[in-house]
């Protein structure tokens, strides 16, 4: 399945998107009695609240292709798995405030990523083009994606058996998600891409 899901996924094309999704195993108040994955995983937050479970952690493409993917516990950091997701990739890679980091940017610089993000509250605001900007406000496409692969391929559920069955129904997601024909994309011309690959 591993091997099958690597085959579908996308090409880099210049412009992606990167973000993560939490995959509760169980709710709140059962952790405690959870055992399926007791011992695995740990206990994390994200920005719907506390979670026991796993992190999906999504490179996407403008295209809506899925271009790299990572499972993590819960308490991973969404900046952690970025440079191993990012390998291979040249030109921009817009996140959120959560991938906020002058390391990791200076990092997938060297590389040839520019990593491009938005700004907490009550910092300065960063000098970013237009294009960037714009992009940036297209970061919807990769909510969507997650949408779509919690509610449509049901990668989220809490009644596995097993770590295998859960890594499986993951996978099983994944490529179902993959095959469908169609995705969720940005309407670009080979005029607007190259400008905002070039900008």
């Amino acid at each position: 399945m591993c091997a099958y899901f690597t085959s579908l996924k996308g090409k880099p094309t210049g412009i992606e998107f990167i973000d993560s999704t939490c995959i509760k195993v169980c709710h709140n108040i059962r952790i405690p009695r959870h055992k399926t994955v007791s011992g695995i995983t740990q206990r994390g937050k994200g920005t719907m609240g506390w979670l026991y479970g796993f992190k999906l952690h999504l490179i996407v493409n403008y295209q809506g292709e899925i271009v790299a993917a990572k499972v993590t516990t819960g308490n991973v950091h969404d900046t952690q798995p970025v440079e191993e997701l990012a390998q291979g990739l040249t030109g921009k890679l817009y996140g959120d405030k959560g991938y906020l980091s002058k390391a990791l940017e200076a990092n997938l610089f060297d590389k040839g990523v520019a990593l491009i993000t938005t700004v907490r509250k009550n910092m300065k605001a960063k000098a970013i083009s237009l294009w960037d900007r714009a992009m940036l406000w297209k970061r919807f496409i990769i909510e969507t994606i997650n949408d779509q692969l919690k509610n449509i391929s049901y990668i989220e559920h809490s009644r596995h058996r097993s770590m295998n069955g859960f890594m499986l129904n993951l996978l099983a997601g994944l490529v179902a998600y993959c095959l469908k024909e169609n995705k969720p994309r940005l309407n670009l011309t080979d005029v607007e891409r190259n400008a905002m690959v070039v900008a």
